[in-house]
């Protein structure tokens, strides 16, 4: 299993969000190894939240080989052409380095803002994913879409600059519909970690693993990830109680109860610990979301942690 990161985005307590901190995160995850940079994505949060492709672009140059990724991209709320049109460009400025991770998004807020009925939100991503494999060189051009249109001979360029087209990994936190999902639509899976746990992960990907059979698909090596791994490595107890309770607990609307041992926070031993059981449970990529100060977090993570994950 390796380790990317999530970009600063969001606003915790009087952090300043800024391209400062953005870079300084960057620069942390490339020296310390790390492979890969991600963004995800929200329109309204309740903190301030960077947009998150226009944040993945601004540090591009500061990436060196990592990985580019988005976990996820909101592809029903962006719509597949102009979703595609910035994925191209992410793709093309980083000389083939992006990942796509779409999903339609699980706030209610971002549906109301743009006035698309939440409740249709699993049919327009099917579409909005079926459109964006052939904008993005996937797929043939589909036809009899119902929810975006798109001429048959629509052709944006410039296309990626992966000879195969950027690859399209599905969202789905481990239902059946959303394996299924994956394994019909998707080159790979993102998972969140806030919502599952690593037995739940490897239950899923056994799962995952019988409908890409079903469909003829190689599934030992199809890839996965797990995203939103918050993360705050700290030996005091105190601190770590803090963390969970007065910064994360009422940020995700969630007791701090839930959240204990799902996540990264607290002593280096315990984080290593979980990240051992998912890498033992086939998870193949994490990426970890420090809970602010991220230079001395992402350091912490590289000497402490990743050192002690067990596979």
């Amino acid at each position: 299993m390796d380790v990317g990161v999530h970009l600063p985005l969001m606003q915790f307590g009087d952090d300043e969000i800024s391209s400062k901190r953005l870079g300084e995160a960057v620069d942390a995850a490339r020296e310390c190894g790390f492979a890969a940079v991600s963004a995800n994505d929200h329109f309204v949060f309740s903190t301030p939240w960077l947009d998150g492709p226009t944040a993945l672009a601004s540090v591009i140059d500061r990436t060196g080989e990592m990985t580019l990724a988005t976990t996820v991209a909101l592809a029903v709320l962006r719509g597949p052409v102009p979703l595609a049109k910035t994925l191209a460009a992410l793709d093309v400025l980083s000389g083939g380095r992006l990942i796509a991770a779409v999903g339609p998004g699980s706030s209610e807020r971002d549906y109301d803002a743009l006035g698309i009925d939440f409740d249709e939100r699993w049919k327009r991503l099917d579409e909005a994913i079926v459109s964006l494999r052939a904008l993005l060189g996937r797929d043939p051009t589909p036809a009899g879409m119902r929810y975006y249109g798109m001429p048959a001979d629509l052709e944006l360029a410039p296309g990626p600059s992966q000879e195969d087209g950027v690859p399209i990994w599905v969202g789905s936190w481990g239902s059946a519909a959303g394996l299924r999902r994956v394994a019909r639509l998707g080159d790979g899976w993102l998972a969140s970690a806030y919502n599952t746990t690593p037995q739940a992960f490897a239950t899923a990907r056994e799962e995952l693993g019988a409908e890409l059979q079903a469909r003829g698909r190689e599934a030992q090596d199809f890839p996965n990830g797990l995203a939103t791994m918050w993360t705050w490595v700290t030996e005091d107890r105190s601190e770590r109680d803090r963390v969970l309770g007065n910064v994360l607990g009422p940020l995700l609307r969630r007791d701090a109860e839930e959240l204990e041992g799902r996540l990264c926070i607290g002593p280096a031993e315990d984080c290593a610990a979980l990240l051992s059981t998912y890498a033992q449970a086939g998870c193949k990529r994490v990426y970890l979301w420090p809970l602010g100060d991220e230079r001395r977090q992402i350091e912490l993570v590289a000497r402490d942690v990743v050192p002690r994950i067990k596979p």
